[in-house]
């Protein structure tokens, strides 16, 4: 039905409802994006991913650029807990979003200490960056195993009032296997997905072109991999689904919405456009208005049959 009022883009993730559908992807924005563009327009800002413990990241260099497509190898450098709630969480207390934590650990029991530790009542949810290795399976990420990412999701969910988000890796042969058990944990929401695991190499020097030889693949390039991921978790369980990988603008945001998505984090867009996220927010109004949408969860889902579904023939006598 057309309405000549703005549309309503506020969209419920869980518990929390959001006044728009879009925020940054952990690690693409920091506290001085507040001084580029009005953080407090975004449904959401998702922070950095902080670990325990101090680290400096991976040895340099950390990016490989393509043509649509990034790669990057930055190991995670973090500033600790404490940085986070006395210095981070106070930079963007004058926006009007609410605050997504990103936490990392190396054991399931540390991801649980760690989402305790920081369940401060200015943080709206935890998301679980479980793209991490597992030092007790060998260095295997957590989201490349079911049951370890099931142990992680329960240990943080039991250890928190807070929502618990899972950001899945695309890594894996069946994402939707990890989305169902981030749903049975207690997640109130799956982040579909991370980076792509790749590799990048300097034939003439004969080296890797990364510090840590492989990397994560981000931007467009990605964009159709994780769109089908999108479709098939949205398709296996009943928790929003938040699509990211390879957004540009406010397009590919509704496109992933189609397919499945609740909402949308920008990642490497931020890097190059840094009011990416703004335009797409007003581009999903604009959107909405021509199309006759009166609130932008009617675009979740609303992926239309290329082909109309076959009839039986009619029996005749």
């Amino acid at each position: 039905m057309v309405t000549n009022s703005a549309p309503d883009l506020s969209v419920r993730i869980g518990s929390l409802t959001l006044k728009n559908p879009v925020m940054p992807a952990s690690g693409t924005i920091a506290e001085g994006m507040t001084q580029v563009i009005d953080m407090g327009r975004l449904g959401a800002i998702v922070l950095k991913t902080i670990t325990p413990d101090l680290r400096q990241g991976t040895l340099p260099p950390r990016v490989a650029e393509y043509r649509d497509a990034t790669l990057f190898s930055i190991g995670i450098p973090s500033k600790g807990p404490d940085y986070l709630l006395e210095h981070t969480l106070p930079a963007y207390a004058a926006c009007d979003a609410p605050l997504v934590a990103s936490v990392s650990a190396d054991t399931a029991e540390d991801f649980g200490k760690l989402a305790a530790y920081i369940s401060d009542p200015r943080i709206a949810a935890i998301e679980a960056n479980i793209s991490c290795p597992n030092l007790k399976a060998d260095g295997r990420a957590f989201g490349m195993d079911p049951e370890a990412t099931r142990e992680v999701l329960e240990r943080m969910v039991a250890a928190t009032r807070i929502p618990v988000w899972a950001k899945l890796t695309p890594n894996v042969g069946d994402i939707t296997v990890f989305a169902r058990v981030a749903e049975e944990a207690g997640c109130e929401a799956v982040i579909v997905g991370n980076a792509i695991l790749g590799m990048a190499v300097d034939a003439e020097a004969m080296r890797p072109r990364l510090g840590n030889v492989m990397g994560g693949l981000t931007g467009p390039a990605v964009k159709p991999i994780l769109l089908r991921m999108v479709h098939q978790c949205a398709k296996a369980v009943q928790i929003p689904v938040i699509g990211c990988g390879g957004i540009t603008g406010g397009e590919d945001a509704v496109e992933y919405m189609l397919a499945g998505a609740t909402a949308v984090q920008v990642g490497t867009a931020n890097f190059i456009r840094p009011h990416t996220m703004t335009e797409a927010v007003d581009w999903i109004a604009d959107y909405c208005t021509r199309h006759g949408l009166s609130a932008a969860r009617e675009i979740t889902g609303a992926l239309r049959p290329l082909h109309a579904p076959a009839t039986a023939p009619t029996e005749t006598v």
